[in-house]
């Protein structure tokens, strides 16, 4: 009586495995989730150069960072912050990112390594990040970053 059962959950078990797959190949291919791995090396980029106009156009009015220390800050915080002449950074990286998209809504996390300066004192961090971006008027715009540092 218990043979029927397994032999029923293992037919189910390989009729699904190609749709789960399936799902996966297909989040891997769409063209949104391609744009966002886009814009968060942009945005790395962007974060070594220093540049505060490119960084302007990809986070929103409402944008909230959470840093590794637990410091918040706003829009006009963080872009003030990266033109900074104190910070210095010469390395923003990110690895084993996955993106997750909801509708208008993408969430990406990853691990980042960041290096360089800052008043004068070298950093050099390792972490892992969540960003949450917002599809709105035929762009994406980050809404909320937040970093926890896993060693220093």
């Amino acid at each position: 009586m218990l043979k029927p059962a397994i032999q029923t959950i293992f037919c189910l078990c390989l009729l699904l495995t190609p749709h789960v797959w399936g799902q996966a190949a297909r989040d891997k291919d769409d063209p949104q989730v391609t744009r966002l791995l886009g814009l968060e090396h942009l945005w790395n980029d962007a974060q070594v150069s220093r540049d505060e106009r490119a960084l302007e156009g990809m986070i929103a009015d409402t944008f909230v960072d959470t840093e590794w220390d637990g410091e918040i800050s706003e829009r006009g915080k963080f872009l003030a912050d990266i033109k900074d002449p104190k910070f210095k950074p010469t390395l923003v990286a990110i690895q084993d990112v996955k993106v997750n998209l909801y509708h208008n809504t993408g969430i990406v996390t990853g691990i980042y390594h960041a290096k360089g300066s800052y008043q004068g004192k070298p950093y050099d961090h390792f972490g892992r990040f969540t960003d949450t971006w917002i599809y709105e008027d035929g762009k994406w715009q980050c809404v909320a970053s937040h970093t926890s540092l896993l060693k220093k």
